[in-house]
Formats: C-alpha cells, structure tokens, sequence
C-alpha cells in the first residue's frame, strides 16, 4: 500500500512507469519539473507527478518534491528554475532561496512514507558534485542518515566549530571537512553560501564539491546542523558523492521502533 500523502503516491507511481531510458537521460529531472508538476500545480493545484510544489515567490524561486526512484522513502527537493548544480553562483546570490531549508521541511515525506516520525539526526540532507551525480537539474535529496555517520556525528558535535575545519574521522572513507551551525532550522544559514564564502578556494570549483546538511542535538541538548563538505578527486576516484551518507534502505527507522 502505499505510504504517505495522494500527492506523494503519485510521484511513487511515476517513477515507477519511468520508462529506463527516460530514467537515464540526464534532463529528465527537469523535464518533470517544468513540463509536469509546475504546469499541474498552476492550472489545477495538483502538483502531481511530484508530491509538492511551491510557488510562493514565483517560478524562478519555487521548487517542487519528487519521489526518488531509490528506496522507499528518498524524496528530492528540485527548484522550479532551471539551476544545472552546486556549481550554479544561482545558488548563492544574496536573493536565492534556501534550498537546503526547504529540504530540511521536506523531511516531513520521509516521515508519511514510513509512518513514523524520526529525531532530527536520523535525517540528512545531500547534493552530489557535478561529477558524482546523474541529473543536470540541481537536486538535493533527503532521506535517512547511515547509522554509522550519525553515531559518528553525534559524538564529534562537540568538537565540530563554527568555521570549516577537516573532521577527525573519516566518513564512509573520506575526510569530510565540517562545521556548526546552530537552530532547530536552517534560517538564513544557506550551505551554498557557507561553503563558497568559508572555505578558500571554494567558490572557484564549486562544482567539485558535494554538500551534505544533517541534523544534529549536542550531549548538552543544543539543537543544530553539522554541515559537511568534500572536494572529489579523478585520480583517486573520489567523485564527491555527499549521497553516500544516506541510507536508502532507512535502517534507522527501524531501529527506532520499540521491539514487541
């Protein structure tokens, strides 16, 4: 059966029908977006195939929730303006959206697919680099952190500062670089921005570099936002996949439920 909102279920019988080749176009995204769910959502309020799209501030600053075709529960948050990737200064012009806080709300399909509601550090937030992802519409997916980062991350919060600095452990076998921000949301704090404006070097090869947003409470209850980045690298095969962090599979959740 499926799980979750009308709107969400139809993004889920979508992808299902996607036709393989249509899947592996790499505007196919887009595609959705502009020629479906936007034309859907302003002539009948029906944002379908995509679970949500919201137009609040126009076209060019809207963005739309699609059901991924991996797992159960990955949706992915696409703006409505056509935006290739990190690498789109788009991103972070003094007037963007804030993408990433967008999906952070966004977290709320995760949670109707599995009928379950999740700590903020069992979420995460992802956009590959232009090297490691298969679609040329920027998209940033949120789905279910790997167990093994969130343990990983909830015991280096402390230690994580409010400016960039390399983790001390190595996630999924790359070192991340990190840093803090805190609330219970994202706010103005937009990761593009953060990352091109911290980090020397990185506004010139954006595009290189993967974000990954996740949820994070400190020991001492402080609720906030581990922000981390990575700069792919061809010869050692690191494509700058932040993706890898999330579990499709959402482990987590069932960890979460009580035993019977």
């Amino acid at each position: 059966m499926c799980a979750g909102a009308v709107a969400l279920c139809a993004a889920i019988a979508w992808v299902a029908a996607a036709a393989p080749q249509e899947i592996n176009r790499r505007d196919v995204l887009w595609e959705v977006v502009n020629l479906e769910c936007v034309p859907s959502e302003l002539q009948s309020h029906d944002p379908k195939p995509c679970a949500e799209v919201v137009l609040k501030d126009g076209v060019d600053k809207g963005f739309a929730v699609l059901k991924d075709i991996k797992g159960l529960t990955q949706v992915l948050l696409i703006p409505t303006g056509q935006i290739s990737g990190i690498e789109s200064p788009i991103v972070r012009a003094p007037d963007a959206p804030n993408y990433f806080a967008d999906a952070w709300d966004a977290r709320t399909f995760v949670e109707d697919a599995l009928h379950q509601k999740l700590a903020r550090g069992d979420i995460g937030l992802a956009i590959n680099s232009a090297a490691g992802r298969s679609q040329d519409q920027l998209h940033i997916h949120v789905d279910c952190v790997r167990a093994d980062v969130r343990d990983t991350l909830r015991a280096e919060a402390g230690s994580i500062g409010e400016r960039w600095a390399p983790l001390d452990v190595l996630l999924s076998g790359h070192r991340y670089e990190a840093m803090w921000v805190t609330g219970e949301a994202l706010g103005a704090n937009n990761p593009f921005r953060l990352l091109a404006d911290g980090l020397p070097g990185a506004a010139q090869d954006m595009g290189d570099r993967t974000l990954v947003v996740i949820g994070v409470s400190r020991a001492d209850g402080t609720a906030g936002f581990v922000i981390l980045e990575d700069q792919g690298d061809r010869n050692t095969g690191n494509l700058a996949e932040g993706e890898e962090l999330l579990d499709h599979g959402c482990r987590v959740a069932a960890a979460a439920q009580p035993s019977k």
